[in-house]
């Protein structure tokens, strides 16, 4: 275990485990755990062993957003607000853009800047009990890191609208309804369904699963004909690299492959 002053990072055989750690706040958002997360995900992108990202919060609570008493109080005219949305919006997009493949375990409550963390994320599971919404519209604020060019792309602008502009906040099961998480379970069975989610992850090709996220992530903004050339890269990529012909060669031996990573 690393510890930092706000984040935690357990590197656990291929999966890194990463823990927002201010549990008197329910892991309110600070502009110092901003800049560790940051540090945390450049140095498990970094690490070929490291094939997920786990990320969650310390005592069964997620992150409740950003820490209003730093935001309004302590840098009240010493950081401009801006300053905090373009920095908050530059670490998700470095979650969202890493190459590992990052999963949010959610659990408490899911709020304002904890649910922007939540929308960078490839992947999603959340207690059946915890509470998930957007929540700024409650105080007349607005998230800077994703909702507005993230969200409607993950469940449409309708039910977009139907989160930024109530703030309604969600259980689990209703996450996963709207579309918004993967899968949802009982508190107590949270960290077996994670398990058995992650399990799906790790045991793939790392260079695979590289370029089939790029190539997603990419997609989402290009035209079609822009779509068919990436796709035409993509599968010459995967033909001529190393993890793929190890993947044919194990099939036609009948035993599993050995990645290489390239």
């Amino acid at each position: 275990m690393v510890q930092t002053d706000h984040v935690l990072l357990e590197k656990d055989g291929p999966v890194a485990r990463v823990w927002l750690n201010r549990p008197h706040v329910k892991n309110a958002v600070t502009v110092e755990l901003l800049h560790r997360l940051d540090e945390i995900i450049k140095e498990v992108d970094a690490d070929p062993d490291l094939r997920v990202l786990v990320l969650r919060g310390v005592q069964n609570q997620f992150c409740s957003g950003f820490d209003l008493n730093e935001l309004l109080g302590d840098f009240v005219g010493t950081t401009n607000a801006m300053d905090v949305g373009v920095l908050s919006a530059q670490v998700c997009d470095r979650l969202y853009s890493m190459n590992t493949p990052s999963v949010a375990v959610l659990e408490g409550f899911v709020t304002a800047g904890g649910f922007e963390l939540m929308i960078s994320c490839d992947f999603a599971i959340a207690a059946d009990d915890a509470k998930i919404g957007d929540f700024h519209i409650r105080r007349a604020l607005f998230g800077g890191a994703g909702p507005i060019y993230r969200l409607p792309r993950m469940i449409g602008l309708r039910k977009t609208k139907e989160l930024m502009l109530t703030g309604k906040l969600l259980s689990g099961k209703e996450a996963k309804d709207f579309d918004l998480i993967n899968d949802s379970a009982p508190a107590d069975k949270l960290d077996e369904c994670v398990e058995d989610f992650i399990s799906e992850l790790t045991d793939k090709s790392p260079f695979m699963m590289k370029l089939t996220k790029m190539a997603v992530n990419q997609g989402l903004d290009a035209d079609i004909k822009s779509l068919m050339i990436m796709e035409h890269f993509a599968v010459g990529n995967s033909l001529q690299s190393a993890d793929g012909k190890e993947g044919v060669q194990a099939f036609l031996e009948k035993r599993e492959p050995k990645w290489i990573g390239k």
